[in-house]
């Protein structure tokens, strides 16, 4: 049996709508739009993908780890936040839609805040929360 990819291939950048359950405790739930942060190449080639969760539900103080991503842009209706705290391999089956595409500086918003999450900088960078 063929496997069932999405419609358009999903590139770095994009924002899908996915299906991310079943889940299990603190698991991001439901059906959510969610970040694509794997990189192009293999985007193309591998079965699974590596994406971050996006909300419109969020505190006024953002975490080092979440970027805002306002109203309108990558297809959202309001403002959302990318959470690199929930990030997630999935299979591309679970890619519901494509929403649209962030833009370059908050996609490099994005990347400083993969990094911390990930721990690859300093953590006294990071020790505080950024106000809005």
């Amino acid at each position: 049996m063929p496997k069932k990819f999405p419609v358009s291939l999903p590139k770095r950048g994009e924002i899908y709508l996915v299906n991310f359950d079943p889940t299990i405790g603190s698991e991001i739930k439901k059906t959510r739009p969610a970040l694509i942060i794997q990189n192009d190449v293999a985007n193309q080639y591998s079965p699974i993908v590596i994406v971050a969760a996006v909300t419109s539900k969020f505190d006024e103080r953002l975490y080092p780890t979440e970027v805002l991503i306002p109203a309108k842009e990558g297809g959202l209706s309001a403002y959302s936040v990318v959470l690199l705290d929930q990030i997630r391999s999935i299979d591309k089956q679970r890619l519901m839609k494509r929403l649209g595409r962030i833009k370059s500086d908050t996609l490099a918003r994005v990347d400083s805040a993969l990094q911390i999450s990930l721990g690859l900088i300093d953590k006294n960078y990071y020790t505080s929360k950024i106000q809005l």
